[in-house]
Formats: structure tokens, C-alpha cells, sequence
């Protein structure tokens, strides 16, 4: 007698969420489309090659920042380029000054 009233509880509680799922058809009939139609789409795919075509090409680099850097002067990036000035910096300058404490050391 328990196993039937678990059942008849299970099938109340599931029927309304099983009533909740959407009818959804996931294969639609195939329709096949008019001659019109193909011809209205054979013009406006004509029509779009021809305005990729009226897009002028890119001329010179799109570097917003190259008119600031000097001529001499490697684009490379920020984190190389620091790199490589601090290895440099180390071994060529001299060493540097050894920091002075100020204020009074006694509690």
C-alpha cells in the first residue's frame, strides 16, 4: 500500500512540470523557396560583393601613437622595453645612493 501512494505522489508532482515543457518542433518542414525570392537573393547578395568592393583598402599602419614616438625609437612593447632599460641601467650607472633614515631611532 505504501509503494501505490508513493507512486500516485510522484505522478501528481511530476504532471505539472510535464505540463510546463514547450511544444517545440525541433525539425521544421523544409520549404523550398520561389524563384522570385531566389532572384530577389541572388540581387542582394550581387549587391553586397559590389559594396565590399567600393571600401577602400587600409593605407599605413593604424598606430595612434606613431607620430609620438621618435624615429629611432623600436615599437616594441612597454614590459620589454622596461626590461631590458632596467638591465642595462644596472650595469652601466653608477651604484646608487645609499638611503639616509631620518628621525630619531631611540623609544
Amino acid at each position: 500500500m505504501k509503494v501505490f501512494r508513493l507512486a500516485a505522489v510522484l505522478a501528481l508532482l511530476t504532471a505539472p512540470a510535464y505540463a510546463q515543457t514547450p511544444n517545440i518542433n525541433l525539425i521544421p518542414e523544409l520549404q523550398s523557396k520561389t524563384p522570385e525570392e531566389k532572384e530577389q537573393e541572388a540581387a542582394q547578395q550581387k549587391a553586397y560583393k559590389e559594396s565590399l568592393k567600393k571600401i577602400p583598402d587600409a593605407k599605413g599602419s593604424s598606430d595612434p601613437w606613431g607620430n609620438v614616438r621618435s624615429a629611432e625609437t623600436p615599437k616594441t612593447s612597454a614590459k620589454t622595453s622596461a626590461k631590458t632599460s632596467a638591465k642595462t641601467s644596472a650595469k652601466t650607472s653608477a651604484p646608487a645612493k645609499p638611503r639616509t633614515k631620518t628621525g630619531s631611532t631611540a623609544n
